[in-house]
């Protein structure tokens, strides 16, 4: 199969005032091909996993797109070049933002980290669909997680208006065949860490996208799920 050829710019792209969901929105319309639409406030978001996602009016970016699928590139890879590609948009000088294993959007605040951005991808006909939040200007107070939700307001970073920013980020996703640069990725070689299965020590990402991790069983390499920091000798969780 030739790979595919990046669709036309600029994408259209669909203001809405309230959805259920960009997303389902974008599943829902499969004869608008390929387009973006952002959303003022969604009503039904959800990360990873089926977690609710806030998405209060004007709080953040919440936009979707389908894109051509990039053939070329490992689908565990393109997620995690989704949103390397976007943060560079969202931190251009690089200078706060990195990437949690698997795609987490987050930065290093007061010596932990913060979850800034989710994405979700998914294909059906002939279409990659990319579904990415972005907390801007406020983030929800959800002191229960293990990595709490931030934003990019409370972070130093600028703040660009919505409809520039979408247009930004599509026209580098319209380019998942680069590897793009970030400041970070945890975990990184050497970081003890835990997942629902088991725990052991980072050995790195993958070319592929699976996390390496040695454990008291030998080398597995995690392809989904969600990774967290072992804690430390006072209790605290890590990072």
């Amino acid at each position: 199969m030739a790979p595919a050829q990046a669709s036309p710019e600029p994408l259209p792209i669909l203001l809405l005032a309230e959805v259920d969901s960009t997303q389902a929105f974008l599943k829902r319309q499969p004869h608008l091909g390929y387009c973006a639409v952002v959303a003022h406030t969604q009503t039904g978001g959800h990360g990873r996993q089926g977690n609710r996602w806030e998405s209060l009016p004007g709080a953040g970016l919440w936009m979707s797109a389908a894109l051509p699928i990039p053939v070329e590139v490992s689908p565990g890879l393109v997620l995690q070049r989704a949103m390397a590609a976007a943060a560079g948009v969202l931190d251009p000088e690089r200078r706060v933002l990195g990437l949690k294993w698997p795609n987490d959007l987050v930065a290093w605040k007061d010596g932990r980290l913060v979850k800034v951005g989710g994405i979700l991808g998914e294909q059906g006909g002939g279409r990659l669909l990319l579904g990415l939040g972005v907390n801007l200007r406020s983030a929800p107070v959800l002191p229960e997680r293990a990595i709490p939700p931030a934003c990019l307001l409370e972070l130093g970073l600028e703040v660009p208006g919505i409809e520039a920013l979408a247009k930004s980020i599509l026209h580098v996703w319209n380019k998942l065949s680069e590897e793009p640069q970030v400041l970070f990725r945890w975990p990184e070689a050497g970081d003890p860490l835990r997942w629902e299965e088991g725990q052991g020590t980072c050995l790195g990402w993958e070319a592929d996208g699976r996390l390496r991790v040695t454990t008291a069983r030998g080398v597995v390499r995690l392809s989904s799920g969600e990774v967290q920091g072992l804690r430390g000798p006072s209790g605290s969780p890590l990072p």
